[in-house]
């Protein structure tokens, strides 16, 4: 832990500035302090695909260093974020010492490998009501969001970007949501009532 604390470095990003360049050389573990980040990719024609949105107490970046390859997706600032940097030496160190970070390090990777297979099913079967469900669901998990309790701060513009749809369609999503007594839609973000039938929707 002093280890961590004293080479883990943190910096502040402004709404829509790039955190992580698509492409780049990997040489450090990426956790959100406190924010929401968007993972994506964007195409040679310009097109942008979203995978997923990181919210505060989240981290990516990990498979990348584990290979030692090039970042094969972008990180965005959704809104104002601070963001910590645990230098790659660092990391590796951690690897090879601590069984808690190996066990921390494999369920976080078992969780997002079992969070991008559902998004490829629900990207291809669901309509755009239980893809913008889906996706908010996926900002709740435990293992890899800790701490984030059921009240998340985001808008409907965040949740349109982070679910492949307009502000204005994201915003008919929440209000049968909000109908079907799934969530509430609050000032500056949302609260969940019944998780499950979030993370299910659709079926």
């Amino acid at each position: 832990m002093r280890r961590v604390a004293a080479e883990v470095n943190e910096h502040t990003y402004a709404a829509g500035a790039t955190v992580c360049l698509e492409g780049e050389v990997v040489d450090s573990w990426t956790g959100v302090l406190d924010g929401l980040v968007k993972l994506h990719t964007v195409f040679p024609d310009g097109r942008s695909v979203t995978f997923t949105g990181v919210p505060t107490g989240g981290w990516f970046g990990e498979g990348s260093l584990l290979k030692a390859e090039p970042r094969k997706y972008g990180a965005m600032a959704l809104r104002d974020s601070r963001i910590a940097r645990m230098p790659k030496p660092t990391f590796e160190w951690l690897l090879g010492n601590s069984i808690g970070f190996n066990r921390f390090l494999l369920l976080q990777i078992n969780e997002r490998l079992g969070q991008f297979i559902a998004l490829v099913g629900f990207g291809r079967l669901l309509d755009t009501d239980a893809r913008v469900a889906r996706c908010l669901g996926a900002l709740f998990n435990p293992i890899l969001y800790p701490g984030a309790g059921l009240r998340l701060s985001i808008s409907q513009e965040e949740i349109g970007l982070l679910s492949g749809v307009s502000r204005q369609r994201a915003n008919q999503a929440l209000q049968k949501l909000v109908r079907e007594g799934l969530l509430t839609v609050e000032y500056g973000g949302i609260r969940v009532l019944d998780l499950e039938r979030l993370r299910s929707y659709g079926i």
